[in-house]
């Protein structure tokens, strides 16, 4: 990385979290459109796969929340228990629904206690290619570049059951005009995808590689497959950054490994986190900020506990900006830029 990557005069990304999901369905082509319109430097599609082989944008497999599986009765004989990444989920699981499917379905907010569900039923799930066909329209549209932050969801899950991703993503990338040039980072919470990818692509590529890191004390998903003892711990170390720079360009920490949280739940010292992955040549772009006072540090919330501060969040966002991160997820990209540009910048979603 060079020196203008970390440089502190320089603007801060703004990654549009599943589109602009604290105002729309997550994943869905609406919500990404108001993520570009509010200003958002980067969309992020999470990826899971259907029946049929078909990468689509969900957060999770499991689409009992996100969607209208649960009033369709044809599908009701699918709900069934799995263990994800050693975790026992129960619900419907995209990969056993064809894309035929699951476009019967309808998205749905994912957290009616804290956000409108007024756009519930109007939205349908999309898939990568027509993400990518939208991503080129809406950059014509803007009039400005705008990049794709894909994640692969449980990607070691999914090749155990005969349906890999990391090929099929790459196709899809470089088989379209747009994203073979564009910027593109491709994020993981495990590591040997990301090691693949780096092998397959090399440095020379547009698409960069970051390493999202989970509760310290857990694992990766394919560690844990192998029964290997690397947890999230590990990474977070000078050793462990400099492990990670060699086949990751950045790191994707939790907003609270950044800055923790003091006993009164407010933002205490930050922590090394931001200047060691620097000196180990990595960006660090932490997850995830949210307008709701419920996601936000003691300090600044204001109003009812589940009540919308969008103030606070900007501020919450500002306090991070000066530990020197080099971009952030938000719910809500309007209030990012406001962050990142200043209070002239864009406004919608206050």
């Amino acid at each position: 990385m060079s020196a203008e990557s970390t440089s502190p005069s320089r603007k801060a990304a703004v990654y549009g979290h599943r589109g602009a999901s604290a105002l729309l369905p997550e994943h869905t082509l609406a919500s990404y459109a108001q993520a570009i319109a509010d200003g958002a430097d980067y969309i992020e599609p999470d990826l899971v796969m259907t029946r049929d082989g078909v990468l689509v944008s969900r957060h999770e497999n499991e689409i009992g929340g996100t969607t209208d599986v649960a009033a369709h009765p044809e599908f009701a004989s699918r709900r069934t228990v799995k263990t994800i990444d050693g975790e026992r989920v129960e619900g419907w699981f995209t990969e056993d629904f064809t894309l035929a499917e699951l476009k019967t379905l309808y998205a749905r907010e994912r957290l009616p206690q804290l956000r409108s569900t007024a756009y519930d039923g109007q939205f349908r799930i999309a898939t990568l290619e027509e993400i990518l066909a939208f991503l080129v329209q809406q950059a014509g549209r803007a009039n400005r570049g705008i990049g794709l932050v894909p994640e692969i969801k449980h990607g070691t899950y999914f090749k155990g059951i005969g349906l890999p991703m990391e090929d099929k993503l790459l196709a899809a990338l470089q088989g379209n005009a747009y994203t073979r040039v564009a910027p593109v980072t491709i994020q993981s919470f495990e590591v040997g995808n990301l090691r693949y990818l780096r092998s397959t692509l090399g440095r020379e590529s547009n698409i960069r590689l970051l390493q999202l890191l989970g509760d310290p004390k857990q694992q990766p998903g394919d560690v844990l497959a192998a029964k290997g003892s690397q947890r999230y711990a590990d990474m977070l170390t000078p050793a462990g950054l400099e492990q990670v720079a060699a086949y990751a360009d950045g790191i994707g920490p939790s907003l609270r490994q950044v800055i923790p949280l003091d006993a009164a739940g407010k933002l205490g010292a930050p922590t090394p986190l931001v200047r060691d992955a620097h000196a180990a040549g990595l960006m660090v772009i932490p997850y995830t900020f949210r307008p709701e006072n419920y996601f936000q540090a003691a300090e600044f919330r204001k109003g009812e506990a589940n009540a919308r501060n969008a103030a606070g969040s900007v501020a919450e966002m500002r306090a991070y900006l000066a530990t020197g991160i080099d971009a952030f997820f938000t719910d809500d990209p309007a209030l990012g830029r406001r962050a990142v540009d200043g209070d002239g910048a864009a406004t919608a979603g206050n």
